[in-house]
């Protein structure tokens, strides 16, 4: 029975956000990403002055990844949009599910090839409503379909096994792929099974051991696991609905949560004041840097 370590981390953004999600680090200039999805907002949060900003959005995005110095990829419920960093001018790049207009995007990240995994998802987490695809520049393959929840999207350093999970159903996947494309070249196999369990598998993040970082929604608390399967590491977070990780700092050796309070009643709310907060864990870990995205 692993142990958990109390909270030893800070508050990173006390700003409540209904659903935050999708935090990302810019190594180029020491900046932290992330989202509020249903308030359509981009987060920015620059570590080393703290100067925080928050850019609306016309649409509910859900993932960023950088391209270069000057671009960015946001994945949304439009599809996915090129974001100009001085500006924040955004032109559409591809459209993910045409035709699906009440799916919005989830879970999502870049592979070390430079393609990226997104997830789709009803706006009600509709039974099955989703998919999770594979987005090779422009060409755009769906991977696996009827998917409810697309959560946990993350890759090994190696880039040859990547994880996903619908959190409907709450039994984490691994898949080996071509470290050269990020498809996968095998069927999903479980990785870890939480059917039935109180709190759902949420974002995750593959750390440079190979062990994935899951937070867990609705249990206040981000856990590791090495790469067989075992639970080695808990730790506490002071909000209940916790949903995803990123590799923070210089050295990749801290550890940004986000978290969120939607779908709280009044009472559930007022008894977790810091749902929604954007969190630093407070340990060092050793973080891989996200991967560019290859237009």
């Amino acid at each position: 029975m692993v142990k958990t370590s109390e909270f030893a981390g800070r508050i990173l953004c006390d700003a409540a956000l209904t659903l935050g999600e999708g935090p990302a680090y810019d190594a180029a200039t020491d900046t932290a990403w992330w989202f509020n999805i249903v308030g359509k907002e981009l987060h920015e949060l620059h570590l080393g002055s703290g100067v925080k900003r928050v850019h609306a959005l016309p649409f509910m995005g859900s993932v960023l990844a950088r391209i270069d110095g000057t671009r960015q990829l946001i994945a949304s419920d439009a599809g996915l949009f090129l974001r100009d960093m001085t500006s924040g001018a955004l032109t559409r790049y591809v459209v993910l599910e045409d035709g699906k207009p009440g799916n919005r995007s989830n879970d999502g990240r870049v592979h070390p090839s430079g393609a990226l995994w997104i997830g789709t998802m009803g706006r009600s987490a509709e039974t099955g409503a989703g998919a999770i695809y594979h987005v090779a520049g422009t060409a755009v393959t769906r991977l696996y379909d009827k998917v409810s929840i697309p959560n946990s999207i993350c890759f090994s350093p190696d880039g040859a096994t990547g994880y996903f999970v619908d959190s409907k159903v709450n039994v984490m996947m691994r898949v080996a792929l071509d470290p050269k494309t990020g498809l996968p070249a095998g069927a999903p196999q479980p990785f870890v099974d939480a059917a039935g369990d109180r709190a759902d598998f949420d974002g995750s993040v593959c750390d440079a051991e190979g062990h994935v970082w899951n937070a867990r929604w609705g249990d206040s608390a981000i856990e590791r696991y090495a790469p067989d399967g075992r639970l080695v590491a808990r730790h506490a977070l002071p909000a209940r609905q916790t949903t995803c990780p990123a590799f923070i700092g210089a050295k990749l050796d801290r550890l940004l949560v986000t978290s969120a309070w939607q779908g709280m009643d009044e009472a559930t709310r007022a008894a977790d004041p810091q749902a929604g907060f954007t969190f630093e864990l407070g340990i060092a870990v050793k973080g891989v840097a996200d991967p560019l995205f290859r237009l």
